[in-house]
């Protein structure tokens, strides 16, 4: 498999998407709003893709879901059980957990087996609202504390978690879906709930840049940050960078994704959709070698070992009930 992953166009997989896939193996896809339509649509659309493939999809809750009524249940904001625990701390880490199992639940009914939650970003006055209520709190040791609860949640329900976007995107003051965003450096305000879930197995870089730790790159694409800021939390699992087709980013999709696993990020991700781009990046994605093959099994063993059996009738009742 090649160190990459990548977004397909629409609700079924086209016989171009099919040929790429087949001829250059990704190490899996991700999918988005453009993809789901129904459980049986999508049920069909995973089933068409090889066995042992990555099925990755962004579900955090709030106004970010992929997964969303009639068909699937809508999940409260992270700023939302921030808010539960300030009030009081058990609850909302307890609100925090039973999301992360019910969304992880939904994921792996769906075929899915890698969610990019939980956002260890810390909430700033000053921050653009691209992150906002995707935010649990201002407070970084809230922030640890939920985004851990919730990524063992999701572990409960046998889904690989990621936090993001490492090493912290709440202060960042423009959004890297339109253009890079600049700051002069890593707080500790930043990386303290990174460094409290540096156990998790997936991680996601941040496209913006720190002009501190380097002038030009952004954390993504930067060796500096990925080796000397992200690793240096004890980070030992699977980075991932940010989608590669956000405007923060110049040069073509190729050389973003050259660039970023040069940097040590383990894997590229790219999301358009767009399958000229997809196997632009895929054809410069190494195969997977073994350390990252390590770092893959790990994560897979860990969601396996961690997996429960769960009531999610009874979990949403609970929820509902601490949120009231």
């Amino acid at each position: 498999m090649l160190r990459a992953i990548i977004g397909l166009s629409g609700l079924a997989i086209t016989p171009q998407e099919s040929r790429l896939i087949a001829d250059l193996n990704p190490l899996g896809v991700i999918l988005f709003a453009r993809n789901i339509e129904s459980p049986t649509q999508l049920a069909a659309l995973v089933a068409a893709l090889p066995a042992g493939m990555i099925v990755m999809i962004d579900q955090e809750g709030g106004r970010v879901a992929r997964l969303r009524p009639p068909h699937w249940r809508a999940h409260p904001p992270a700023r939302a059980i921030g808010a539960l625990h300030a009030r009081d701390p058990a609850a909302g880490a307890r609100a925090a957990w039973l999301t992360g199992a019910l969304i992880g639940a939904a994921c792996a009914a769906a075929g899915c087996n890698v969610v990019t939650a939980p956002v260890l970003d810390v909430a700033a006055p000053d921050g653009h609202d691209v992150i906002g209520d995707r935010a649990f709190s201002a407070d970084p040791h809230a922030v640890a504390a939920l985004g851990g609860a919730m990524a063992r949640g999701l572990l409960a329900a046998g889904i690989q978690p990621v936090g993001k976007h490492a090493p912290g995107h709440g202060r960042a003051r423009s959004d890297s879906h339109v253009t890079l965003p600049v700051l002069d450096d890593v707080t500790e305000s930043d990386l303290l709930p990174f460094r409290a879930n540096a156990w998790l197995p997936w991680m996601m870089g941040a496209h913006i840049r720190y002009t501190a730790r380097d002038m030009t790159a952004p954390a993504t694409q930067s060796a500096a940050i990925i080796e000397g800021v992200i690793r240096a939390t004890g980070f030992a699992g699977v980075l991932v960078t940010d989608d590669l087709a956000m405007n923060a980013l110049s040069d073509s999709p190729g050389e973003r994704a050259a660039v970023a696993l040069a940097a040590g990020c383990d894997v590229a991700l790219h999301c358009s959709g767009v399958l000229e781009d997809s196997a632009a990046v895929l054809r410069v994605a190494p195969v997977v070698g073994p350390a990252l093959a390590d770092r893959l099994r790990m994560a897979r063993t860990l969601a396996e070992a961690s997996r429960q059996d769960l009531d999610v009738t009874r979990m949403a009742e609970e929820r509902a009930a601490l949120l009231a």
